[in-house]
């Protein structure tokens, strides 16, 4: 006797309806695990935006590895005044972000 397949809408994975673009990419972020991949990537390659071109210029390397900030500054005098504002790059980058990405940072 031949079997036939019949459909589970309940178990089914697709949503019905029209999905917009942006939901559906940041769905596939959560369910892959790729969101905090993502969302290191797009520091580092939107740094200047974030903090702006003054610092971006004397930042010689920009890198995320175990939400910490690993920042190599070629100015002395700049990387004085970065250590003293630690916290407000922390909060400056998490509020861009729109999620707790940075809990710490470091000057190499």
């Amino acid at each position: 006797m031949a079997q036939y397949y019949k459909f589970d809408k309940d178990n089914a994975r697709r949503k019905p309806g029209v999905t917009p673009l942006k939901e559906a990419i940041e769905r596939m972020f959560s369910a892959s695990h790729m969101k905090k991949g993502y969302d290191e990537s797009y520091l580092t390659a939107h740094w200047e935006k974030i903090m702006g071109s003054p610092i971006a210029t004397r930042t010689q390397r920009v890198y995320v590895k175990d939400r910490v900030l690993f920042l190599q500054i070629e100015s002395a005098p700049l990387r004085s005044e970065l250590l003293h504002a630690k916290k407000k790059i922390i909060e400056l980058i998490n509020r861009e972000m729109k999620v707790d990405l940075i809990e710490e940072v470091v000057f190499l």
